[in-house]
Order: C-alpha cells, then structure tokens, then sequence
C-alpha cells in the first residue's frame, strides 16, 4: 500500500497543475476546478491498479480529466448554472492584476469554444507534445495542427471581442 502512495504522489505533483488547467478551461471558475481535480485524482486513485501503459500515464490522466469535465459540464446544462458561472467571473475583475485580468480573459474566451476545441487549446497551452494531444483527441497529427490553427483564431476573435467589452 505504502508503494501505491508514493506512486500516486508522484503522479500528482507531475500531473496536477496540468489537469487544474484544463478543468479550470472547461469551467472558468476555480472552486469547481478544484472540485473537479479532486474527482479526478480520486478516479485516478480508484483505478490505478487498471492503468497498463499501453499510453502515457499523462494521456490516461488527461482522458479521465476530459471525461469527468464534460460529465459535469452536462450536468451544469441541465441545471443551468452556465449564466452564474460568468456572473461570478465577471464580479471578480476588482481582485485581478492586469496580467491576471488577461488571462481570467483567456479562460473565458476559452470557454466559450466548443467542447473539443476547449480541451485541445488547454492542452497546447500546457505545452503537451502534438503526437499526446491527437492521441487524447482521437485525431490524426496533421487534422490536429489544422484544427489547433483554427482554435487559435476563433479564441482570438473571442478574447478580441471581450476585450472591447
């Protein structure tokens, strides 16, 4: 048991601040993304004894993220918080600094992309090599190039449209 939570614990500190990133690009509030990295690890956890290394442990790590982000992403639809979560982005500008305001502006922007796009730009963002990033997608590398070019214009005419705002 001892060797399993050393394990975990190194998994944890390598992947952790990566998988807050994407849940944080998902959901544009931090106490769900924290809520979110939990369940995440938890799962992680629960199923570590079932990981193969037939991928990354990253790539496997990414994929549990992706699904428990869009599990609750559909249970948010469903009850409607999608108006309160960017009411309570938007009552914090106060607390920001400029650079902090840019990228509170990113992750907004972010999140108005669709599902898929979101997490393919979180994790360009998080500096995950391409051939791990179309593994996790499901896309071959030269689809995913185009499509990671398209994210980046699409989210800067989203961050351009917010920052007239």
């Amino acid at each position: 048991m001892e060797q399993k939570d050393q394990l975990f614990k190194q998994i944890f500190d390598a992947n952790s601040k990566k998988i807050f990133h994407l849940c944080y690009g998902y959901t544009g509030d931090k106490d769900s993304a924290n809520d979110l990295l939990q369940e995440t690890f938890l799962k992680v956890w629960q199923n570590l004894d079932k990981f193969r290394n037939k991928s990354l442990i990253s790539t496997w790590i990414y994929r549990i993220a992706v699904n428990t982000c869009l599990t609750y992403l559909r249970s948010e639809k469903r009850q409607a918080k999608e108006e309160l979560t960017e009411n309570i982005i938007e009552s914090k500008p106060e607390e920001f600094s400029e650079k902090n305001e840019q990228v509170a502006l990113l992750y907004q922007s972010i999140a108005k992309l669709e599902e898929n796009d979101r997490l393919i730009i979180t994790m360009v963002l998080d500096d995950l090599p391409y051939h791990e990033i179309a593994d996790i997608s499901g896309i071959s590398e030269g689809n995913l190039r185009v499509k990671i070019h398209r994210i980046k214009q699409k989210l800067t005419e989203l961050y351009n449209q917010h920052a007239r705002i």
